[in-house]
């Protein structure tokens, strides 16, 4: 019976042979089945990431339950990962159930507060088994209730970039080069240079947010420069919802969640293995 894992070795992996570790949002039973199952298929090592929304929403508790139930029926590697968090207390909550990836985000903070954040939250993550992911720069967007205008975000600087791996000993750094959460009103432009710049400085796996909506081409180009993971969430919405609204059209006397969450799932599962291939992390394991 295998167990949910932290992020070190498998972003590792990734980092070593060339391919990035994807990293789906999930918010309920339905989605963590989709996800893991199709995972299980293809092989493919795979993150189950909840924003603190999902666990306010369906519970800690419930989530930590179903994402150990995914990891014993498989033997692929499947981490439980608790993205864009922004309190040690919401953070400790969840590693005391067994959470063993993390996320602090505190990016909208000064940089010298980002890091003390970021440090207390490693400092204590890593005494209980958990990897520790933290950003650098703001990504524009929506994530959850935080909300990031366009002329508010920032791309991250390479320098700054590795004194904050430094001082914070972090294990994954997200970096902001041009990305952003929800989807993209225009071709997004991204910066492969400064990318590139942080990939010679920085040895630690570099995490891409905001890659709905990104043409394979440029997710693949960001790999090749260092992203070993690879977050993907309104993509898997879309679908999702459109086949479920379609199928309760189409279906009004439908009442039985068995059965009009069925295409929702099939609809989610095509995504799934889309991203798991633009990612290249099939037959991993």
């Amino acid at each position: 019976m295998a167990n949910l894992v932290n992020t070190k070795e498998m972003l590792l992996h990734a980092q070593k042979n060339g391919y990035a570790v994807p990293a789906f949002n999930i918010h309920n039973l339905e989605t963590v089945q989709v996800i893991v199952e199709t995972a299980a298929e293809l092989k493919s090592p795979v993150i189950l990431a909840g924003t603190p929304g999902t666990f306010n929403y369906a519970g800690r508790d419930y989530i930590q339950a179903i994402a150990e139930a995914a990891a014993s029926r498989y033997s692929i590697p499947i981490a439980l990962h608790l993205d864009h968090h922004e309190t040690l207390e919401d953070i400790q909550a969840s590693v005391k159930l067994g959470t063993k990836s993390v996320m602090i985000d505190g990016s909208h903070h000064a940089f010298e507060e980002n890091i003390a954040i970021v440090k207390e939250v490693v400092e204590y993550a890593h005494q209980h088994g958990a990897t520790v992911e933290a950003e650098l720069g703001r990504l524009g967007g929506q994530e959850d209730d935080l909300v990031v205008d366009e002329k508010d975000s920032f791309y991250t600087d390479p320098e700054a970039a590795v004194e904050f791996v430094e001082r914070t000993g972090i294990d994954s750094l997200a970096v902001a080069i041009g990305t952003a959460h929800g989807l993209y009103a225009a071709e997004p432009n991204l910066d492969f240079d400064r990318l590139a710049e942080i990939q010679k400085r920085v040895d630690i796996p570099l995490v891409l947010h905001g890659a709905s909506g990104i043409s394979h081409a440029d997710v693949r180009r960001s790999i090749e420069l260092g992203c070993c993971k690879v977050n993907i969430a309104t993509e898997l919405k879309i679908p999702f919802s459109s086949a479920l609204r379609n199928y309760l059209v189409e279906n009004p006397e439908a009442n039985d969640p068995r059965k009009y969450m069925a295409p929702a799932k099939e609809a989610m599962k095509a995504v799934v293995i889309e991203k798991i291939k633009m990612c290249g992390s099939d037959n991993r394991y």
